[in-house]
Protein backbone atom coordinates (compact mmCIF):
# COMPACT_ATOMS: atom_id res chain seq x y z
CA UNK A 1 0.00 0.00 0.00
CA UNK A 2 2.61 2.43 1.32
CA UNK A 3 4.64 1.34 -2.05
CA UNK A 4 2.18 1.95 -4.15
CA UNK A 5 1.50 5.34 -3.00
CA UNK A 6 5.17 6.58 -3.17
CA UNK A 7 4.97 5.20 -6.65
CA UNK A 8 1.53 7.10 -7.81
CA UNK A 9 3.20 10.53 -6.01
CA UNK A 10 6.26 9.87 -8.44
CA UNK A 11 3.99 9.51 -11.18
CA UNK A 12 2.50 12.86 -10.69
CA UNK A 13 5.62 14.72 -10.08
CA UNK A 14 6.69 13.39 -13.52
CA UNK A 15 3.90 14.32 -15.21
CA UNK A 16 4.04 17.69 -13.59
CA UNK A 17 7.99 18.28 -14.06
CA UNK A 18 7.09 17.09 -18.17
CA UNK A 19 4.09 19.45 -18.57
CA UNK A 20 6.71 22.50 -17.07
CA UNK A 21 9.49 21.47 -19.88
CA UNK A 22 7.04 21.96 -22.39
CA UNK A 23 5.34 24.67 -21.26
CA UNK A 24 9.29 26.62 -21.03
CA UNK A 25 10.14 25.24 -24.44
CA UNK A 26 6.71 26.61 -26.00
CA UNK A 27 7.81 30.43 -24.60
CA UNK A 28 11.73 29.93 -25.09
CA UNK A 29 11.71 28.03 -28.04
CA UNK A 30 13.86 25.04 -29.27
CA UNK A 31 17.57 25.91 -30.00
CA UNK A 32 18.56 24.11 -33.44
CA UNK A 33 21.93 25.40 -34.57
CA UNK A 34 20.72 27.85 -36.23
CA UNK A 35 20.60 31.27 -33.89
CA UNK A 36 23.80 32.65 -35.61
CA UNK A 37 22.74 33.20 -38.97
CA UNK A 38 23.82 35.76 -41.03
CA UNK A 39 23.49 40.09 -39.88
CA UNK A 40 20.25 41.07 -41.79
CA UNK A 41 19.79 44.91 -41.57
CA UNK A 42 17.47 44.71 -44.30
CA UNK A 43 14.65 43.29 -42.34
CA UNK A 44 15.39 44.91 -38.25
CA UNK A 45 14.12 48.21 -39.54
CA UNK A 46 16.58 49.87 -37.57
CA UNK A 47 15.82 53.75 -36.11
CA UNK A 48 18.01 55.73 -37.78
CA UNK A 49 21.41 55.98 -35.54
CA UNK A 50 25.03 57.71 -35.71
CA UNK A 51 27.37 55.41 -37.69
CA UNK A 52 30.84 54.24 -37.22
CA UNK A 53 32.67 55.22 -40.97
CA UNK A 54 35.95 54.50 -42.32
CA UNK A 55 37.56 54.91 -46.17
CA UNK A 56 36.47 52.10 -48.03
CA UNK A 57 39.67 50.06 -50.20
CA UNK A 58 39.07 50.55 -53.99
CA UNK A 59 35.99 52.30 -54.38
CA UNK A 60 35.91 52.34 -58.37
CA UNK A 61 35.09 48.13 -58.24
CA UNK A 62 32.76 47.55 -61.19
CA UNK A 63 29.16 46.08 -60.31
CA UNK A 64 29.55 41.94 -60.98
CA UNK A 65 27.65 40.83 -63.81
CA UNK A 66 26.12 44.37 -64.52
CA UNK A 67 24.17 44.71 -67.86
CA UNK A 68 24.99 47.84 -70.00
CA UNK A 69 22.39 50.94 -69.10
CA UNK A 70 19.63 50.79 -72.06
CA UNK A 71 19.56 53.22 -74.32
CA UNK A 72 16.73 55.40 -72.69
CA UNK A 73 16.97 54.61 -69.33
CA UNK A 74 14.12 54.61 -66.88
CA UNK A 75 13.71 57.54 -64.44
CA UNK A 76 14.67 56.44 -60.51
CA UNK A 77 10.95 56.59 -59.66
CA UNK A 78 9.93 53.88 -62.66
CA UNK A 79 13.16 51.83 -61.43
CA UNK A 80 11.93 51.61 -58.15
CA UNK A 81 8.33 50.69 -59.06
CA UNK A 82 9.81 48.06 -61.66
CA UNK A 83 11.67 46.56 -58.21
CA UNK A 84 8.60 46.93 -56.42
CA UNK A 85 7.04 44.66 -58.55
CA UNK A 86 9.63 42.00 -58.67
CA UNK A 87 9.79 42.21 -55.20
CA UNK A 88 6.69 43.62 -53.21
CA UNK A 89 8.09 43.41 -49.78
CA UNK A 90 10.37 46.25 -51.26
CA UNK A 91 9.99 49.64 -49.01
CA UNK A 92 12.48 52.14 -50.30
CA UNK A 93 12.46 53.86 -46.52
CA UNK A 94 13.02 50.41 -44.75
CA UNK A 95 15.30 49.85 -47.08
CA UNK A 96 16.98 53.24 -46.44
CA UNK A 97 17.02 52.16 -42.69
CA UNK A 98 18.29 48.76 -43.80
CA UNK A 99 21.53 50.53 -45.99
CA UNK A 100 22.15 52.30 -42.90
CA UNK A 101 22.67 49.55 -40.63
CA UNK A 102 24.35 47.49 -43.07
CA UNK A 103 27.20 51.09 -43.73
CA UNK A 104 27.36 50.51 -40.10
CA UNK A 105 28.21 46.94 -40.19
CA UNK A 106 30.51 46.96 -42.68
CA UNK A 107 32.56 50.10 -41.86
CA UNK A 108 32.88 48.71 -37.92
CA UNK A 109 34.20 45.65 -39.27
CA UNK A 110 36.34 46.80 -41.94
CA UNK A 111 37.98 49.20 -38.69
CA UNK A 112 38.32 46.01 -37.11
CA UNK A 113 39.58 43.48 -39.38
CA UNK A 114 36.28 41.15 -38.96
CA UNK A 115 36.34 39.32 -41.74
CA UNK A 116 33.77 36.98 -40.53
CA UNK A 117 31.15 39.69 -40.46
CA UNK A 118 31.94 41.49 -43.75
CA UNK A 119 31.31 37.67 -45.74
CA UNK A 120 28.23 37.53 -45.96
CA UNK A 121 27.34 41.32 -46.29
CA UNK A 122 29.14 41.85 -49.26
CA UNK A 123 29.48 39.99 -52.97
CA UNK A 124 32.84 38.02 -53.30
CA UNK A 125 34.58 40.57 -55.77
CA UNK A 126 34.33 43.29 -52.85
CA UNK A 127 34.81 41.14 -49.92
CA UNK A 128 38.52 39.61 -51.62
CA UNK A 129 39.04 43.38 -52.02
CA UNK A 130 38.20 44.31 -48.35
CA UNK A 131 39.94 41.42 -47.08
CA UNK A 132 42.75 42.10 -48.93
CA UNK A 133 43.06 45.76 -47.57
CA UNK A 134 42.64 44.77 -43.73
CA UNK A 135 45.46 41.75 -44.37
CA UNK A 136 47.66 44.00 -46.12
CA UNK A 137 46.78 46.54 -42.58
CA UNK A 138 47.67 43.66 -40.57
CA UNK A 139 51.05 42.90 -42.31
CA UNK A 140 51.92 46.42 -41.88
CA UNK A 141 51.37 46.50 -38.02
CA UNK A 142 48.64 49.33 -38.55
CA UNK A 143 45.65 50.33 -36.77
CA UNK A 144 42.59 52.34 -37.85
CA UNK A 145 40.29 54.70 -35.38
CA UNK A 146 37.01 55.66 -37.07
CA UNK A 147 34.65 57.99 -34.88
CA UNK A 148 31.64 59.05 -37.15
CA UNK A 149 30.22 62.34 -35.58
CA UNK A 150 27.05 62.16 -38.00
CA UNK A 151 25.31 61.02 -41.06
CA UNK A 152 23.88 63.99 -42.35
CA UNK A 153 22.20 62.62 -45.48
CA UNK A 154 21.22 59.37 -47.11
CA UNK A 155 19.25 58.86 -50.32
CA UNK A 156 18.58 56.48 -53.12
CA UNK A 157 20.51 58.03 -56.14
CA UNK A 158 20.14 55.31 -58.95
CA UNK A 159 17.94 52.38 -59.04
CA UNK A 160 17.26 48.99 -61.99
CA UNK A 161 16.59 45.72 -62.36
CA UNK A 162 18.91 43.31 -64.41
CA UNK A 163 16.93 40.21 -64.96
CA UNK A 164 16.39 38.77 -61.63
CA UNK A 165 18.87 41.35 -59.34
CA UNK A 166 17.44 44.55 -58.07
CA UNK A 167 20.70 47.00 -57.56
CA UNK A 168 19.85 50.10 -55.13
CA UNK A 169 22.32 52.62 -54.71
CA UNK A 170 22.56 54.86 -52.00
CA UNK A 171 24.65 57.95 -51.69
CA UNK A 172 25.84 58.69 -47.82
CA UNK A 173 26.84 61.81 -46.52
CA UNK A 174 28.80 61.72 -43.13
CA UNK A 175 31.04 63.99 -41.13
CA UNK A 176 33.79 61.73 -39.38
CA UNK A 177 37.14 60.97 -37.98
CA UNK A 178 39.62 58.58 -39.12
CA UNK A 179 42.99 57.95 -38.14
CA UNK A 180 45.54 55.52 -39.06
CA UNK A 181 48.61 54.75 -36.90
CA UNK A 182 51.37 52.79 -36.90
CA UNK A 183 52.63 49.44 -34.91
CA UNK A 184 54.28 52.07 -32.50
CA UNK A 185 50.90 54.45 -31.60
CA UNK A 186 52.25 56.95 -34.15
CA UNK A 187 49.35 58.67 -36.76
CA UNK A 188 50.36 57.88 -40.10
CA UNK A 189 47.15 59.20 -41.99
CA UNK A 190 44.54 61.10 -40.65
CA UNK A 191 44.02 63.63 -37.44
CA UNK A 192 42.41 62.59 -34.85
CA UNK A 193 41.14 66.52 -33.82
CA UNK A 194 39.79 66.87 -37.01
CA UNK A 195 36.33 66.08 -38.45
CA UNK A 196 35.28 65.77 -42.20
CA UNK A 197 32.80 65.73 -44.55
CA UNK A 198 32.66 62.47 -46.56
CA UNK A 199 30.57 61.29 -49.04
CA UNK A 200 30.33 57.43 -50.58
CA UNK A 201 28.12 55.85 -52.59
CA UNK A 202 27.31 52.15 -52.08
CA UNK A 203 25.50 49.94 -54.39
CA UNK A 204 23.59 47.25 -53.35
CA UNK A 205 22.21 44.16 -54.61
CA UNK A 206 19.51 41.05 -54.10
CA UNK A 207 18.12 38.37 -56.28
CA UNK A 208 14.38 39.27 -56.17
CA UNK A 209 13.68 35.25 -56.46
CA UNK A 210 15.55 34.63 -53.69
CA UNK A 211 14.25 33.85 -50.53
CA UNK A 212 17.13 35.23 -48.28
CA UNK A 213 15.71 38.92 -47.61
CA UNK A 214 19.39 40.33 -47.41
CA UNK A 215 20.95 42.72 -49.81
CA UNK A 216 24.81 42.11 -50.78
CA UNK A 217 27.40 45.14 -51.44
CA UNK A 218 28.45 44.96 -54.41
CA UNK A 219 30.06 48.22 -55.61
CA UNK A 220 31.51 51.22 -53.10
CA UNK A 221 32.71 54.31 -54.95
CA UNK A 222 33.39 58.10 -54.61
CA UNK A 223 31.00 60.44 -56.47
CA UNK A 224 32.54 61.82 -59.74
Amino acid sequence: MGDGFVFVEILIFAMIAAFLVYRLRSVLGRRTGEERQRPNPFTARPNNQPDNVVAMPNRERPVPNAAPSPDEPVSLATALEQIKAADPSFDEKYFLQGARGAFQMIVEAFAKGDTATLRPLLSDEVYDNFARAVRERQSAGETLETRIETITDADVVEARMDGRTALVTVKFVSEQMNVVRNSAGAVVDGDPNAVVEAVDVWTFARNTRAGDPNWALVETRTPQ
